[in-house]
């Protein structure tokens, strides 16, 4: 029985998303292999400098900056990170070493960027028939030392053209590196629901023939869609608003206080997001890229934006989305009306609709049987 290692950590919630993802997947088209979940911040948790200094953990610190959205200057605060991550590098490949010593798997899925150099020097010295490979979980690379690092005779899974290109460009050979359509998403996106659109925007209170936004900010949300809901509702524009608040309990309950006057619905946590996606027309949110993964495969254009706050490895998927005309990248959510004037004008939207659908991400079913003959 094949032995695999998933590897993922909690700084964002992507990456555990694809990894559980990724197996499930697995599970369902090749039951016979034994995947490991494996939580690099826990192995790793003795050399967080930041939980010795204040007791939270680096990835913790890293999801508060995100929820309270303290990113101006994060390029800078990366680099300083990447150094920290060097200082302490001889010290991680030794308790990674440590880990695998007792148990190696006969393949390394990490689904996490930063780490992958520790990560591949551990296994190639305990383990050398170990095969690793990296599941770019962004949608390209953000050099220097991110995802994609010289010298490491390890597979590449990138989701983009510009992701493989930069790996080919670091000297990876070209039958170490692997395209395929998109980013990983959860198999329930793909599960064939047909949803009658007017009776469940009934269902939920909705006008079944208004145009209907999506706001999706993360799995905690942001004070953003506040700022979002107030300009959108003095507007007098003719639309209708869906809001998932995630975990954040207390920007639902500030929401729901709003007494907006355009019709709108609010939830929390929820593992019902393709349903909303499908009763709604577009997306309005922050340039993840799993959030605009998921929204395009569903047939939904996007409204993100792409400024000074907007992580550095998160910049490209703005780009990305303005290249493949799949909905519009403002500067700012302050210009929001305006972003959503221009998503209604005659054609627009169906033309970004019409350009989502054609993108048919197929990741989730691809990268399974590269594996595959990757344990050939």
């Amino acid at each position: 029985m094949p032995k695999l290692d998933f590897i993922y950590f909690d700084a964002g919630g992507g990456h555990r998303a694809a990894a559980n993802a990724l197996k499930q997947a697995c599970a369902e088209r090749y039951p016979g292999w034994e995947v490991r979940l494996m939580n690099l911040q826990h192995e790793l948790d003795s050399l967080d400098i930041f939980r010795q200094i204040t007791g939270i953990r680096m990835e913790d610190v890293y999801n508060l900056v995100l929820r309270k959205g303290w990113t101006l200057g994060s390029p800078q605060l990366l680099v300083a990170m990447h150094l920290l991550i060097r200082m302490y590098h001889p010290l991680q490949v030794k308790k990674l070493k440590e880990y695998w010593s007792k148990d190696a798997p006969d393949l390394a899925v990490s689904l996490i960027p930063n780490f992958n150099r520790a990560i591949h020097e551990a296994l190639t010295a305990v383990s050398p028939k170990t095969k690793m490979v990296s599941v770019l979980t962004d949608l390209a690379d953000y050099p220097p030392n991110f995802w994609i690092e010289r010298g490491q005779k390890q597979y590449f899974v990138c989701g983009t053209e510009k992701a493989e290109r930069q790996a080919l460009e670091l000297g990876h050979a070209r039958e170490m590196v692997y395209r395929v359509s998109g980013m990983v998403l959860h198999p329930r996106f793909y599960q064939p629901v047909e949803v009658d659109v007017a009776a469940e925007r009934k269902r939920l209170g909705l006008d079944p023939d208004l145009p209907t936004a999506m706001l999706l900010f993360g799995g905690y949300g942001s004070a953003v869609m506040e700022r979002i809901a107030r300009q959108l509702d003095e507007s007098g524009l003719k639309l209708q608003l869906i809001f998932v608040c995630g975990k954040s309990v207390k920007l639902k309950e500030k929401i729901a206080r709003m007494k907006l006057k355009m019709p709108h619905f609010v939830e929390g946590f929820t593992s019902e997001i393709p349903y909303y996606m499908k009763v709604s027309d577009f997306f309005i949110g922050k340039p993840g890229p799993g959030s605009i993964s998921e929204a395009i495969h569903l047939g939904l254009p996007v409204i993100v934006t792409r400024n000074a706050l907007t992580l550095p490895q998160e910049r490209y998927n703005a780009d990305w989305v303005t290249e493949n005309e799949l909905g519009l990248v403002l500067g700012s959510f302050g210009g929001i009306v305006k972003g959503v004037e221009t998503m209604l004008e005659a054609g627009t939207l169906e033309r970004f609709q019409t350009n989502a659908r054609r993108m048919n991400n197929r990741a989730i079913f691809e990268i399974p049987e590269i594996i595959d003959k990757l344990l050939q």
